[in-house]
């Protein structure tokens, strides 16, 4: 279970809040990738913090509406167009970047999913590898934004049915590379991501 330690070391050197921030989406063939950056109260313990992938569904939304309840959160994206021009691991930094510069207050330092930094960054922070399974802030980031995108995905699974987004929510699974197959890519598929440029290049095929 996550825990509070190293939000505490930085808070003592900082004197000030800390965030967590942690991404979802850099594997899926469609949708934006979504970052979240939490500061959590001070005042109060929130239950059921841990790595959003190690939670049902039912538990992590649950868990979702207390943290936006009693946490300051900001959510951010980078899109599909963002993520084919910038890569997806720079799109990823950019939807980081943007949920930390969202926030309601401006935290002293930030502790960030993974083993990099997002460049630029107003004040100091860490990287934390597996910090979604060690920091609470981060688990907390973890959970909104996994929540926030997998929703916005079963939205667009209304848009565009049959790829199966609902279910997948993007991920290459076999479902969604028949689906494309089938249906060709659609305009929220990733142009830049192989199994997308593969059909498009070979085929010239657009869901419209």
């Amino acid at each position: 279970m996550a825990d509070r330690v190293l939000e505490e070391a930085w808070r003592q050197r900082t004197g000030g809040r800390v965030a967590g921030v942690d991404e979802v989406g850099r594997g899926p063939l469609a949708g934006p990738v979504i970052a979240a950056a939490v500061i959590l109260p001070d005042d109060r313990l929130i239950g059921g913090l841990a790595d959003s992938k190690a939670l049902s569904r039912k538990r992590r939304e649950e868990v979702a509406v207390t943290i936006h309840q009693q946490a300051i959160v900001c959510i951010a994206a980078a899109t599909e167009a963002e993520i084919d021009q910038l890569n997806i691991l720079h799109a990823s930094m950019l939807a980081m970047t943007r949920a930390l510069a969202g926030l309601a207050e401006q935290p002293a330092a930030a502790l960030i999913d993974g083993n990099r930094l997002p460049p630029g960054l107003p004040f100091p922070a860490e990287a934390v590898v597996k910090g979604d399974a060690k920091v609470s802030a981060i688990a907390a980031a973890s959970i909104v934004a996994k929540v926030h995108r997998d929703a916005l995905m079963r939205q667009h699974a209304e848009t565009w049915p049959g790829y199966g987004f609902e279910r997948h929510a993007g991920y290459p699974t076999r479902q969604h590379r028949q689906a494309l197959q089938a249906l060709g890519p659609c305009p929220i598929h990733r142009r830049s991501f192989q199994p997308v440029r593969d059909l498009i290049i070979e085929e010239g095929r657009i869901n419209h």
